[in-house]
C-alpha cells in the first residue's frame, strides 16, 4: 500500500483504484435539516459516504459550513472526518487566507485533524502560504477564480486579456511543486480552459455544480468542461458530485454513470496524443489483487515481450523484460514510484542510489518524490574532468539504499554497491522493481544485502495469465527455471 501520509500518493492510489475523478463534497444544505440535533447530518454524511466509497478519489469538507453550526458542527466535522475511509484522501475547504494565524491554523488542520490538503485564499501572498508548505505531503490548492459573477470585476481586472486570475495562476506555480501546490477553480469552462494553458502541470480542483448530464445540454456542458480542464493524458482534474445526484433515489447509479461518462471523455481527450496514454482496465476480477493493475499496464505498453533475448549477464532467456518504456507514459512512472517509495519509507538510509542507467530515472524521482538526497555509481569511470566514481555529494559512513529496476543474476547491482562501499559508504539494502526469482535475493544476502522487490516474475505471470494476457505456453515459459 501507498504511504498513507502523503496526498498525492493517496489521491493517485484512489483515481486508479476506483477509476474516477470525482470527489464527494461533505456540506448538505443547512435547511434541510434540524439545526437543533447533528445526528442527522451526520447521517446523511455517512450515507453518502458508503453510497460512493469506490465511485470517488478524495473527499472535500467546507470548513465554513461547519463553523456556521459553532461548537455542535466542529464536533460534527471530527465525526465525520473518523467515518471516512483512511485511502480516500481530505480536503478541508477552509479558503483561509489570515496571515496571522497561518502557522497556528496549519498546525491545527496537518497535526490535529490530519486532513491531507486544504485550499487557501493566496491574496496575502507566499508568507501567508509558507507555513503550510511546511509539512512534508501535504497539499494546498490556491483559489484562483470563482463562478460568482460580481467577482468578475476583480478577477479580470485590469482588462480580460491579462486578468488578474491568470497572475496569480503564474505567481502561486513558484511556491512549490505540482505535487505541493494546486489549483482551485470554479465551474467556468472558458475561464478553465486559460487556467489550464497557463497551469498544464497543475491540480486543478473545481468548486460548484458540474453539468449531471441529465439532458443533451448538460452533456455538452460537461463534454465542454472536460475539454477545458483536463491534462493532456486525461488527468489533473478533481470534480464534484453534484449535489442533485447525491438527493436521487439511487444515487450510486447515477454517481456511477457520471464516472462512466466522464472516463469516455478523457478516453477522447487524449486520443490524439498516442504517447502519453491514459491506461483504463478491460478486465473484471472477483478478487483484489494490490499490484494487479500495475502488471497489466506494464504488459499493455510491450514491457514484457517473448522470444529468444540476451540479458545483460550474457544469458539467454525466452523472454524479455524491458522497463525503458515506463518514464515515457507519467501515469505508469507515477504509479512505480509510489510502489517504490512504500518500500523505502521502512528503510533506514542516508542517499538514494541508482544503478546506471536504467534505474536513474526511478531513482531521481525517488528522490524528489520523498525529498532524500541522490548519488550515483557512474557506470564507467570519467578518464576528463574530476574523474569521479561516484557523482553527487555524499560523507563517507552514510548509508545508502541502492535502487535498481530488475534481479536477474544480481551482478550488476552488487558491481554498483561495491562502488560505493569503495568511496567508505555503508550499502545494506537493495530494491529493485522486479525480482526474477533465481535465487538471487539469497544469493544477495550471502554477500551482505539485504534485498527487497515490489513484483515477482511468478506473480506478473500469474496475474497475466489470469487475464488471458498470454496462453498456457508463455506461463510456462514465465515460471519455468532457467
Amino acid at each position: 500500500m501507498i504511504n498513507q501520509t502523503n496526498f498525492s500518493d493517496k489521491l493517485l492510489e484512489a483515481i486508479e483504484k476506483n477509476q474516477t475523478l470525482l470527489y464527494l463534497a461533505l456540506e448538505p444544505e443547512l435547511e434541510n435539516f434540524d439545526l437543533s440535533t447533528t445526528t442527522d447530518l451526520l447521517a446523511k454524511a455517512k450515507c453518502a459516504i458508503e453510497q460512493t466509497a469506490d465511485l470517488i478519489c478524495a473527499c472535500k469538507l467546507s470548513l465554513g459550513f461547519y463553523q456556521s453550526l459553532r461548537i455542535p458542527g466542529w464536533e460534527l466535522l471530527q465525526q465525520i472526518l473518523q467515518i471516512i475511509p483512511a485511502h480516500i484522501p481530505v480536503i478541508l475547504d477552509a479558503k483561509h487566507c489570515d496571515l496571522n494565524t497561518s502557522t497556528l491554523f496549519a498546525k491545527t488542520v496537518f497535526e490535529d485533524l490530519q486532513v491531507d490538503a486544504i485550499t487557501l485564499s493566496p491574496y496575502a501572498g507566499f508568507d501567508q502560504v509558507a507555513p503550510f508548505l511546511l509539512y512534508p505531503g501535504k497539499t494546498v490548492f490556491a483559489l484562483c477564480a470563482t463562478a460568482n459573477p460580481s467577482a468578475a470585476i476583480f478577477q479580470e481586472y485590469p482588462t480580460p486579456e491579462n486578468p488578474f486570475y491568470l497572475q496569480l495562476v503564474r505567481i502561486s506555480q513558484t511556491w512549490g511543486t505540482p505535487e505541493k501546490v494546486g489549483l482551485e477553480v470554479g465551474v467556468m469552462p472558458d475561464m478553465l480552459a486559460r487556467i489550464r494553458k497557463s497551469a498544464p502541470e497543475r491540480l486543478i480542483l473545481v468548486e460548484g455544480d458540474i453539468p449531471a448530464e441529465n439532458d443533451l445540454a448538460e452533456a455538452n456542458d460537461l463534454v465542454q468542461l472536460l475539454a477545458a480542464g483536463l491534462s493532456k493524458n486525461g488527468e489533473g482534474l478533481l470534480l464534484p458530485i453534484p449535489a442533485s445526484l447525491l438527493a436521487q433515489s439511487n444515487p450510486r447509479e447515477a454517481v456511477q454513470k457520471l464516472r462512466d461518462n466522464i472516463n469516455e471523455e478523457r478516453l477522447k481527450a487524449i486520443a490524439g496524443s498516442p504517447t502519453c496514454e491514459l491506461w483504463l482496465p478491460d478486465v473484471c476480477f472477483l478478487q483484489p489483487e494490490p499490484n494487479r493493475d500495475l502488471i497489466l499496464q506494464l504488459y499493455d505498453i510491450g514491457c514484457v515481450v517473448f522470444g529468444d533475448h540476451v540479458q545483460a549477464s550474457g544469458v539467454t532467456f525466452p523472454y524479455y523484460i524491458d522497463l525503458r518504456k515506463i518514464i515515457s507514459i507519467p501515469q505508469i512512472f507515477h504509479q512505480i514510484v509510489s510502489a517504490y517509495a512504500e518500500i523505502l519509507k521502512d528503510l533506514k538510509f542516508d542517499r538514494i542510489a541508482g544503478i546506471p542507467y536504467g534505474s536513474l530515472p526511478t531513482a531521481t524521482g525517488l528522490a524528489l518524490r520523498m525529498e532524500r538526497p541522490m548519488i550515483f555509481p557512474r557506470k564507467e569511470v570519467k578518464t576528463y574532468g574530476a574523474g569521479k566514481l561516484i557523482e553527487g555529494h555524499f560523507q563517507a559512513g552514510e548509508t545508502i539504499v541502492v535502487v535498481d529496476d530488475i534481479l536477474i543474476s544480481g551482478k550488476s547491482v552488487m558491481e554498483g554497491a561495491a562502488k560505493l562501499q569503495s568511496a567508505g559508504l555503508k550499502v545494506e539494502d537493495i530494491v529493485v522493481l522486479i525480482d526474477h526469482e533465481r535465487g538471487v535475493k539469497d544469493k544477495l544476502q550471502a554477500n551482505g544485502y539485504q534485498a527487497h522487490s515490489v513484483l515477482a516474475l511468478s506473480e506478473i505471470a500469474h496475474i497475466l495469465y489470469q487475464a488471458n494476457r498470454i496462453d498456457t505456453e508463455e506461463f510456462q515459459v514465465l515460471t519455468a527455471e532457467h
